[in-house]
């Protein structure tokens, strides 16, 4: 395939009109970046607020060499959102922002070097650091990565896949080659919208990734900082917010396990989520509900338990032909 572009920064967003100037600002002043082609493209996902206008205002007086483009995408979702990137994107890497994702300075061209020096990285994510808009509680710590804070040290980190662990969306980029050969055109989970808190569907995007044999990195010079504002740290947001990640974990568990295996990791991942469920309950016996973050574990067991019936109840498991029981 014929790139245009050596890289692309997609911005999904939904009612991003107040955090989207602040990342536009960001981007506009990126170092280092003269000797490589790029652009940005916003994807608004069916926003109802001014995100168009926004955009619009900033086009009308960019002066950089690299071009600003608007997209809308209608069907709601992060994943649709995603996949609309990847679609429009003419770069051969594809680098994602969250609106409330800052970059630092040189966050383009890091991202571009390490690609460079690292041809079977299909996809890495960045060091994200919090900024939050108000003091987080006592051992939050313990839940923040999944808050998408990922503080892994200042050298390179090789995901490997027997420990189960991946980079969020904010601040990944990804080798359009690698998202081309590796994920399905539908994918079971496609994440937030209203009434439905799934989520993880850039975790079974990187799982499928992964599968077929691309490496997964952490890139430790792609600093970016992540506003977190004071609503993310309340139990009516968290315990939903659990609860999703929870529910989608059957998914992003049994992904790169051959289906012949998978009755058996389904039986040990039970056994296990009952162990943690078990040993939670002893450790905090009558203060899980008043202790936030062990109420946040707490939900996030228990919904992982009953992921497998859940997604089977509600017929996600069946996607284009894709079994995943």
């Amino acid at each position: 395939m014929n790139y245009l572009l050596e890289f692309t920064v997609a911005i999904p967003t939904y009612n991003g009109e107040h955090r989207l100037p602040e990342l536009l600002e960001q981007l506009r002043n990126q170092l280092y970046t003269e000797n490589f082609s790029w652009e940005i493209i916003v994807v608004d996902n069916n926003s109802t607020d001014n995100t168009a206008e926004v955009v619009q205002s900033y086009q009308k007086d960019w002066q950089c060499a690299y071009p600003l483009k608007y997209y809308f995408e209608g069907k709601q979702g992060a994943g649709y959102a995603r996949k609309r990137a990847v679609a429009e994107a003419k770069g051969r890497l594809i680098g994602f922002l969250d609106d409330d994702n800052y970059p630092v300075s040189n966050w383009v061209a890091a991202a571009y070097s390490f690609a460079q020096k690292h041809p079977q990285a299909g996809a890495y994510g960045s060091q994200i650091h919090p900024d939050w808009e108000v003091k987080p509680p006592e051992n939050f710590q313990n839940i923040a990565p999944f808050l998408a804070i990922t503080e892994r040290g200042n050298l390179p980190l090789l995901y490997e896949a027997k420990k189960k662990l991946l980079p969020p969306s904010a601040g990944l980029v990804v080798r359009r080659q690698a998202w081309l050969e590796s994920v399905p055109n539908q994918s079971i989970l496609t994440g937030r919208v209203t009434g439905n808190m799934l989520t993880s569907e850039d975790l079974e995007m990187l799982s499928y990734i992964q599968k077929t044999g691309w490496e997964i990195w952490y890139n430790p010079d792609m600093e970016i900082y992540h506003k977190i504002p004071s609503i993310r740290l309340q139990k009516k947001y968290l315990i939903p917010f659990f609860r999703g990640i929870g529910l989608s974990r059957h998914v992003t568990r049994m992904v790169n396990i051959k289906p012949c295996y998978r009755p058996v990791a389904f039986l040990a991942y039970m056994f296990n989520d009952l162990r943690k469920i078990i040993f939670h309950l002893l450790k905090y016996r009558t203060n899980l509900q008043s202790n936030l973050v062990a109420a946040c574990e707490m939900q996030l067991y228990v919904s992982s338990l009953v992921s497998p019936f859940y997604l089977w109840k509600k017929g996600y498991l069946k996607v284009n032909n894709q079994d995943i029981t």
